[in-house]
């Protein structure tokens, strides 16, 4: 499982690169239903601030009903987003199903950039929620309760754009509730700004600005669909960021260690004994070190995960070949068996594929 804070990171990062302008082209009326002129309970428009008033109060009026929205829509989807993760504890996904989760979210990001663009080919395979959740919460928004504000921010969860989408099976991917938690919560957070932005320009002028972010959206949107692919392909191990043809500066020699002829050398964190048995010592800290590294075919080989302390995604550490998922120690050691390897090169990642490796297995020469 990923850091809960590196997770928090990320995805608050995708809310604010991508998520905001996202959901407030599909949420927009929503938001300006919320924090528009309100009437009192009895249908009349709600009384203008008394001329005593001060400046001050004057210009945070509009932002309370844009305050409650968000307080709002940062509850519902907190509490889904433990939902997915224990929906995702329960399914104990594979690196690689990871991997295809990550992938789909990015083909649900990449239909809502084209669909955002103006793309209409597209328009009957994006996702859409149910005309009458639409429709119950839009009426909604008409009330003049002083909680409508927090109510409509609630049920923006039945209204989802596609980044949102994209997040929740992230949320899925995390596996606990504390991070499916964390996974959605900072996500709402980062869309945070904009929206609160966007809520006191409606709350003064209307809801005329909501409709011209589509094309700028997309392209935003259509970014982060792409990183989001690279990152499931790296972490289903498919393919890696990381240059694999310049490997780590060669090991010093060991006591004991087999010197064949012809041999390839051994790389960076490689030893091997003089019973023929490898082993290889993957530092990591908030990184791994090395990233790519050349080892020897047909010995029989241990990894070793040694934390140094160690943080973020590099401690959720997988190999998506073998099925191997394991949290690196803070600061000490986890032996995994690789077992005897034939050449060619194994790939390595974080659980989120935002950061990977490769060892190159070789074979001794004739």
């Amino acid at each position: 499982m990923a850091s809960t804070l590196a997770l928090f990171l990320t995805s608050a990062g995708t809310g604010l690169l991508a998520g905001g302008a996202s959901c407030a082209a599909v949420q927009g009326g929503l938001l300006a239903g919320a924090v528009g002129r309100r009437t009192t309970p009895h249908g009349s428009p709600a009384p203008r601030p008394a001329r005593g008033a001060t400046t001050r109060q004057q210009a945070t009026e509009p932002l309370a009903p844009v305050g409650a929205f968000l307080a709002g829509k940062l509850l519902s989807h907190t509490l889904l987003g433990a939902l997915l993760g224990i929906f995702g504890a329960a399914l104990q996904p594979s690196p690689r199903t990871r991997a295809v989760l990550l992938i789909a979210a990015a083909l649900v990001m990449l239909l809502f950039a084209l669909d955002l663009m103006g793309v209409k080919a597209v328009a009957r395979l994006v996702p859409r929620p149910p005309a009458a959740f639409g429709q119950l919460v839009r009426r909604k928004s008409k009330s003049g309760a002083k909680l409508a504000p927090a109510l409509l921010g609630f049920a923006t969860v039945l209204i989802p754009c596609g980044v949102t989408l994209s997040v929740e099976l992230v949320a899925i991917t995390s596996g606990s509730a504390v991070a499916g938690a964390a996974v959605m919560a900072g996500f709402v957070l980062g869309t945070a700004p904009l929206f609160a932005v966007l809520g006191y320009v409606f709350r003064q002028a209307g809801q005329a600005f909501s409709g011209r972010l589509g094309i700028v959206t997309g392209l935003v949107v259509l970014t982060v669909a792409l990183w989001t692919a690279v990152s499931g392909l790296q972490a289903g191990g498919w393919y890696t960021t990381v240059d694999t043809t310049t490997p780590a500066a060669a090991a010093e020699p060991q006591p004991g260690t087999s010197a064949k002829p012809n041999a390839p050398a051994l790389q960076g964190p490689v030893t091997l004994d003089a019973a023929g048995k490898q082993t290889i010592v993957l530092t990591v800290t908030d990184f791994y070190e090395p990233t790519a590294f050349t080892a020897r075919a047909g010995a029989p080989t241990t990894l070793i995960l040694r934390g140094k302390d160690s943080g973020g995604c590099a401690r959720a550490f997988t190999i998506p070949e073998l099925g191997v998922q394991e949290i690196a120690k803070r600061d000490g050691d986890i032996r995994i068996d690789l077992g005897t390897r034939k050449p060619g090169k194994l790939l390595f990642s974080c659980a989120m594929g935002m950061q990977g490796g490769a060892i190159d297995f070789k074979e001794d020469a004739a």
